[in-house]
């Protein structure tokens, strides 16, 4: 069970968690830390933590998502608590809610630092990052070295381990200059750089990862930092909730919890592509709005989500319904004549009938999966199923049985399906030879595309 409190009553899109004005939830009492009970005792695990794309959000079904939400979930749940979040609206008040004392520990995308340290208990580290200074693309000259920095418009979330980071520079080179921001979050500020409202910023590169697919013009002008580790931080004096965290998250257990978070949240982003994700935002404006009804009229009666539908339509098509290949599939969702055919599409050119007919394919390629399949693994495979074929993913299935990996796991799935284009594994397959690299590559891209298409169905 999860319980709320938040420091404002408003969520904004997910990467662009702008803070809130209203922090009078966060006012405490010297008797609140005194009553603040240890999970062990009353089974309830209250967290701090800050909205953000690395952090915690609410996708668009109002389901808390994010690295943070499934790292703290799967602890609780290991430890049999519930989890009572509070959202706040910077790191300095998630920090000073562990010195308030009325939460157990702070889960917000923190760097581990000497600072922090001597003011609370380290938890666990769970991501490595590096701090990148982040300018527009089209800024001229770049800062690319560090004696560029004098002279450079920088601003930065306030009380955020890039203040140390520059405050440090700072000492190295004369002139450079920042300034601290108490009101903006480092995805909005990245947001401001992008509109070319500010010259350049400091992020963790997880940040960056994430904000470049939204914003193609932002541009690592370098590396401030080399390797930093993200974790929790703990009120001082929480020795053994801190010991018990770090024992959880260096276990067998905690490790799988590590890498279901990378691979649903960071894995599958590929190398940045700059023309593509131009191209992409421009087709968001001038093509989607003809055809958004029709996906999320197909999401109401296929359950398959609107914003998937048109990130697999635009990895087929970029909503051209007049597409067509070498190999003979056409139209805006890329179906053969027999797949149109066996669903009733007289027309694979007519876009509304093809959205339609592709919709209930993808459903379909989804129903016939297993149910025990966890979702979202099971949706992943019904995508790989709707590239490559039915039978191909079942012959990966059934050779991943047979190299011990885990047919219901699309990590474990995307090594094993490539292997269907490799001579010492296709032969003994019941359909032989495919390319079985391609579905693991649509699928990333896939991810990647829906990511930066959500924002529109919201």
């Amino acid at each position: 069970m999860v319980r709320w409190k938040f420091s404002c009553s408003t969520l904004i899109l997910p990467l662009l968690l702008a803070g809130c004005s209203d922090s009078s939830s966060n006012a405490t009492s010297p008797t609140a830390a005194a009553e603040l009970k240890p999970p062990t005792e009353s089974g309830v695990l209250k967290v701090a933590t800050r909205n953000g794309s690395t952090t915690y959000y609410l996708d668009r079904h109002e389901n808390p998502v994010g690295p943070e939400y499934a790292l703290i979930s799967d602890y609780a749940k290991a430890r049999g608590w519930e989890v009572e979040w509070t959202m706040l609206d910077s790191t300095s008040e998630v920090l000073d809610s562990l010195n308030a004392g009325t939460t157990h520990l702070a889960a917000a995308g923190l760097t581990h630092l000497p600072s922090r340290d001597e003011r609370f208990s380290r938890g666990p580290a769970h991501t490595e990052i590096t701090e990148q200074l982040v300018c527009h693309r089209d800024a001229r000259p770049l800062p690319r070295q560090p004696d560029n920095l004098p002279g450079t418009e920088i601003v930065v979330t306030a009380d955020s381990s890039y203040v140390e980071t520059l405050t440090r520079l700072k000492s190295q080179y004369a002139g450079l200059e920042f300034t601290e921001d108490a009101n903006r979050t480092t995805e909005v500020i990245l947001s401001a750089v992008a509109d070319r409202d500010i010259g350049c910023t400091v992020a963790d590169s997880n940040i960056v990862q994430v904000m470049r697919r939204h914003f193609p013009h932002l541009e690592v002008a370098m590396n401030l930092t080399t390797g930093q580790n993200l974790g929790w931080y703990l009120p001082t004096g929480s020795d053994d909730l801190a010991s018990d965290a770090r024992e959880w998250m260096n276990s067998v257990e905690g490790d799988e919890a590590i890498g279901r978070m990378e691979d649903l949240y960071y894995a599958y982003i590929g190398d940045f592509d700059f023309v593509d994700l131009r191209a992409l935002n421009r087709r968001i404006e001038d093509r989607l709005p003809e055809f958004i009804d029709e996906f999320r009229e197909a999401e109401a009666k296929t359950g398959m989500p609107a914003d998937l539908l048109a990130a697999l339509s635009y990895q087929e098509s970029h909503w051209d319904p007049d597409a067509k290949s070498p190999t003979g599939v056409r139209g805006i969702m890329m179906l053969t004549q027999r797949t149109a055919e066996s669903l009733g599409v007289n027309n694979r050119l007519d876009p509304y009938a093809a959205i339609d007919g592709g919709a209930r394919y993808l459903a379909d390629r989804h129903r016939r999966l297993p149910e025990t399949i966890p979702e979202p693994d099971r949706t992943f495979l019904a995508l790989a199923s709707y590239n490559i074929g039915r039978g191909h993913l079942l012959d990966a299935r059934q050779l991943a049985r047979s190299l011990n990996k885990n047919p219901d796991s699309w990590q474990d799935m995307s090594e094993v399906l490539p292997l269907k284009a490799d001579k010492r594994y296709y032969p003994s397959t019941r359909y032989g030879y495919a390319r079985g690299y391609e579905p693991v590559h649509y699928v990333q891209r896939i991810r990647n595309y829906r990511d930066v298409i959500q924002a529109a169905f919201n």
